[in-house]
């Protein structure tokens, strides 16, 4: 009988995990130096409150995250220049295309259109590859010989894997997870969780 309860508590344990989050390799916690690289950032560069993503575009929670939550973020909080928000890739070993989308927002920010592609990459999905990405490209407006060019020369391979190896250091272990003036959140959580902890900061 006790055995049957462990196994139960696990078995809910996981599906908790699982609701809001995909799920990779487990990190090691460090000091914030590795949260903030040389991303783009979204709103007042001296805003109090700095919101760091680790995500990957072909999960699903990231893009639940984009739809029904980033929105309410951007008006309340970033365009009323309290919050600023730094998008970083995580991509999971699991989701084939999450490297090369991640690649295309970075060659697309070469441009100086990250956010228009990461906009994109959300709203359209990333099953169609290199390919669709090249042709959200030219749908933003961007050079698309200079970006095909970046795209099929990975030249932003290690800017991706960059961004990944900074988020395990931090012990980011699954996608989307945000840090919040360095407080960690951890999967697609709803408006009202992050606008608690957004708050708070701004009392702060």
């Amino acid at each position: 009988m006790k055995n049957k309860n462990i196994i139960s508590m696990v078995i809910i344990l996981i599906a908790v995990i699982t609701v809001s989050g995909c799920l990779g390799d487990s990190g090691t916690g460090v000091t914030e130096d590795t949260l903030i690289d040389d991303d783009t950032v979204k709103g007042d560069a001296n805003a109090p409150v700095t919101i760091v993503e680790f995500s990957d575009f072909e999960c699903p929670y990231c893009v639940r995250f984009y739809k029904e939550t980033l929105g309410q973020i951007n008006s309340e909080y970033i365009e009323t220049g309290k919050v600023k928000m730094v998008y970083r890739d995580f991509p999971l070993s699991n989701h084939r295309q999450a490297q090369k989308a991640g690649e295309a927002a970075e060659c697309a920010g070469e441009q100086g259109k990250f956010w228009e592609m990461h906009d994109t990459l959300f709203e359209n999905g990333v099953s169609g590859g290199v390919n669709s990405f090249k042709q959200y490209a030219k749908d933003i407006g961007l050079n698309s010989a200079t970006f095909d060019e970046c795209l099929d020369s990975g030249a932003m391979a290690d800017e991706v894997k960059n961004d990944m190896k900074d988020g395990s250091a931090a012990g980011v272990s699954g996608t989307p997870a945000f840090f919040i003036n360095g407080e960690l959140i951890t999967g697609a959580q709803p408006f009202e969780k992050f606008k608690q902890v957004i708050d708070s900061k701004l009392e702060n």
